[in-house]
């Protein structure tokens, strides 16, 4: 950082300071569509080792209306394209068609290290992870595919908020 020049001094207060960041951009993950209900009549109920069975819900072709704002409280996507397969069918849906919300991310560090003698030194370093607090519903399973359940479409789960730590190295 160019605290030596913008105060036109140079000490251990102005020298020493290092500042890194990390973006992250990204589309969403698919959402896994699935009907737990057994509708198919195939016993392919979700077990221990295969956490989605075969069966999917119906799709009606329209406007799947992607939510891009998951803060609004909306559903993630349109729930009225979607429903139960009759009894003995297997439903028309593909099991992932769709992306859900995307994520934008910012890290931060920022180090200050002060020598203290030939082979003694000090590291202070401070880093802010998803540091302006941006609600991140994103994730494999950030939002609700199955038609059965009351939440279907909604956004379950988000990253963690903002997390901040500091960090002190001495080193000799």
């Amino acid at each position: 950082m160019p605290f030596k020049a913008l105060l036109h001094r140079q000490n251990r207060l102005t020298t020493g300071w290092a500042l890194s960041g990390i973006t992250r951009f990204s589309s969403g993950l698919p959402v896994t569509l699935y009907n737990n209900n057994d509708t198919s009549l195939m016993g392919t109920i979700p077990n221990g080792i295969n956490s989605d069975g075969v069966d999917t819900p119906d799709y009606r072709p329209g406007n799947l209306a992607v939510n891009t704002d998951p803060r609004n409280g909306k559903s993630a996507f349109n729930t009225s394209l979607f429903g139960m397969p009759a009894m003995g069918t297997l439903g028309t849906a593909a099991r992932r068609f769709f992306y859900g919300p995307e994520m934008a991310n910012f890290d931060v560090a920022l180090l200050k290290s002060v020598r203290l003698s030939e082979y003694r030194s000090v590291d202070l370093r401070f880093e802010a992870f998803n540091v302006f607090n941006h609600a991140q519903f994103f994730g494999a399973a950030a939002v609700n595919g199955n038609v059965g359940s009351p939440g279907f479409g909604q956004i379950v789960s988000a990253a963690p908020p903002r997390v901040i730590q500091i960090a002190l190295k001495f080193s000799f």
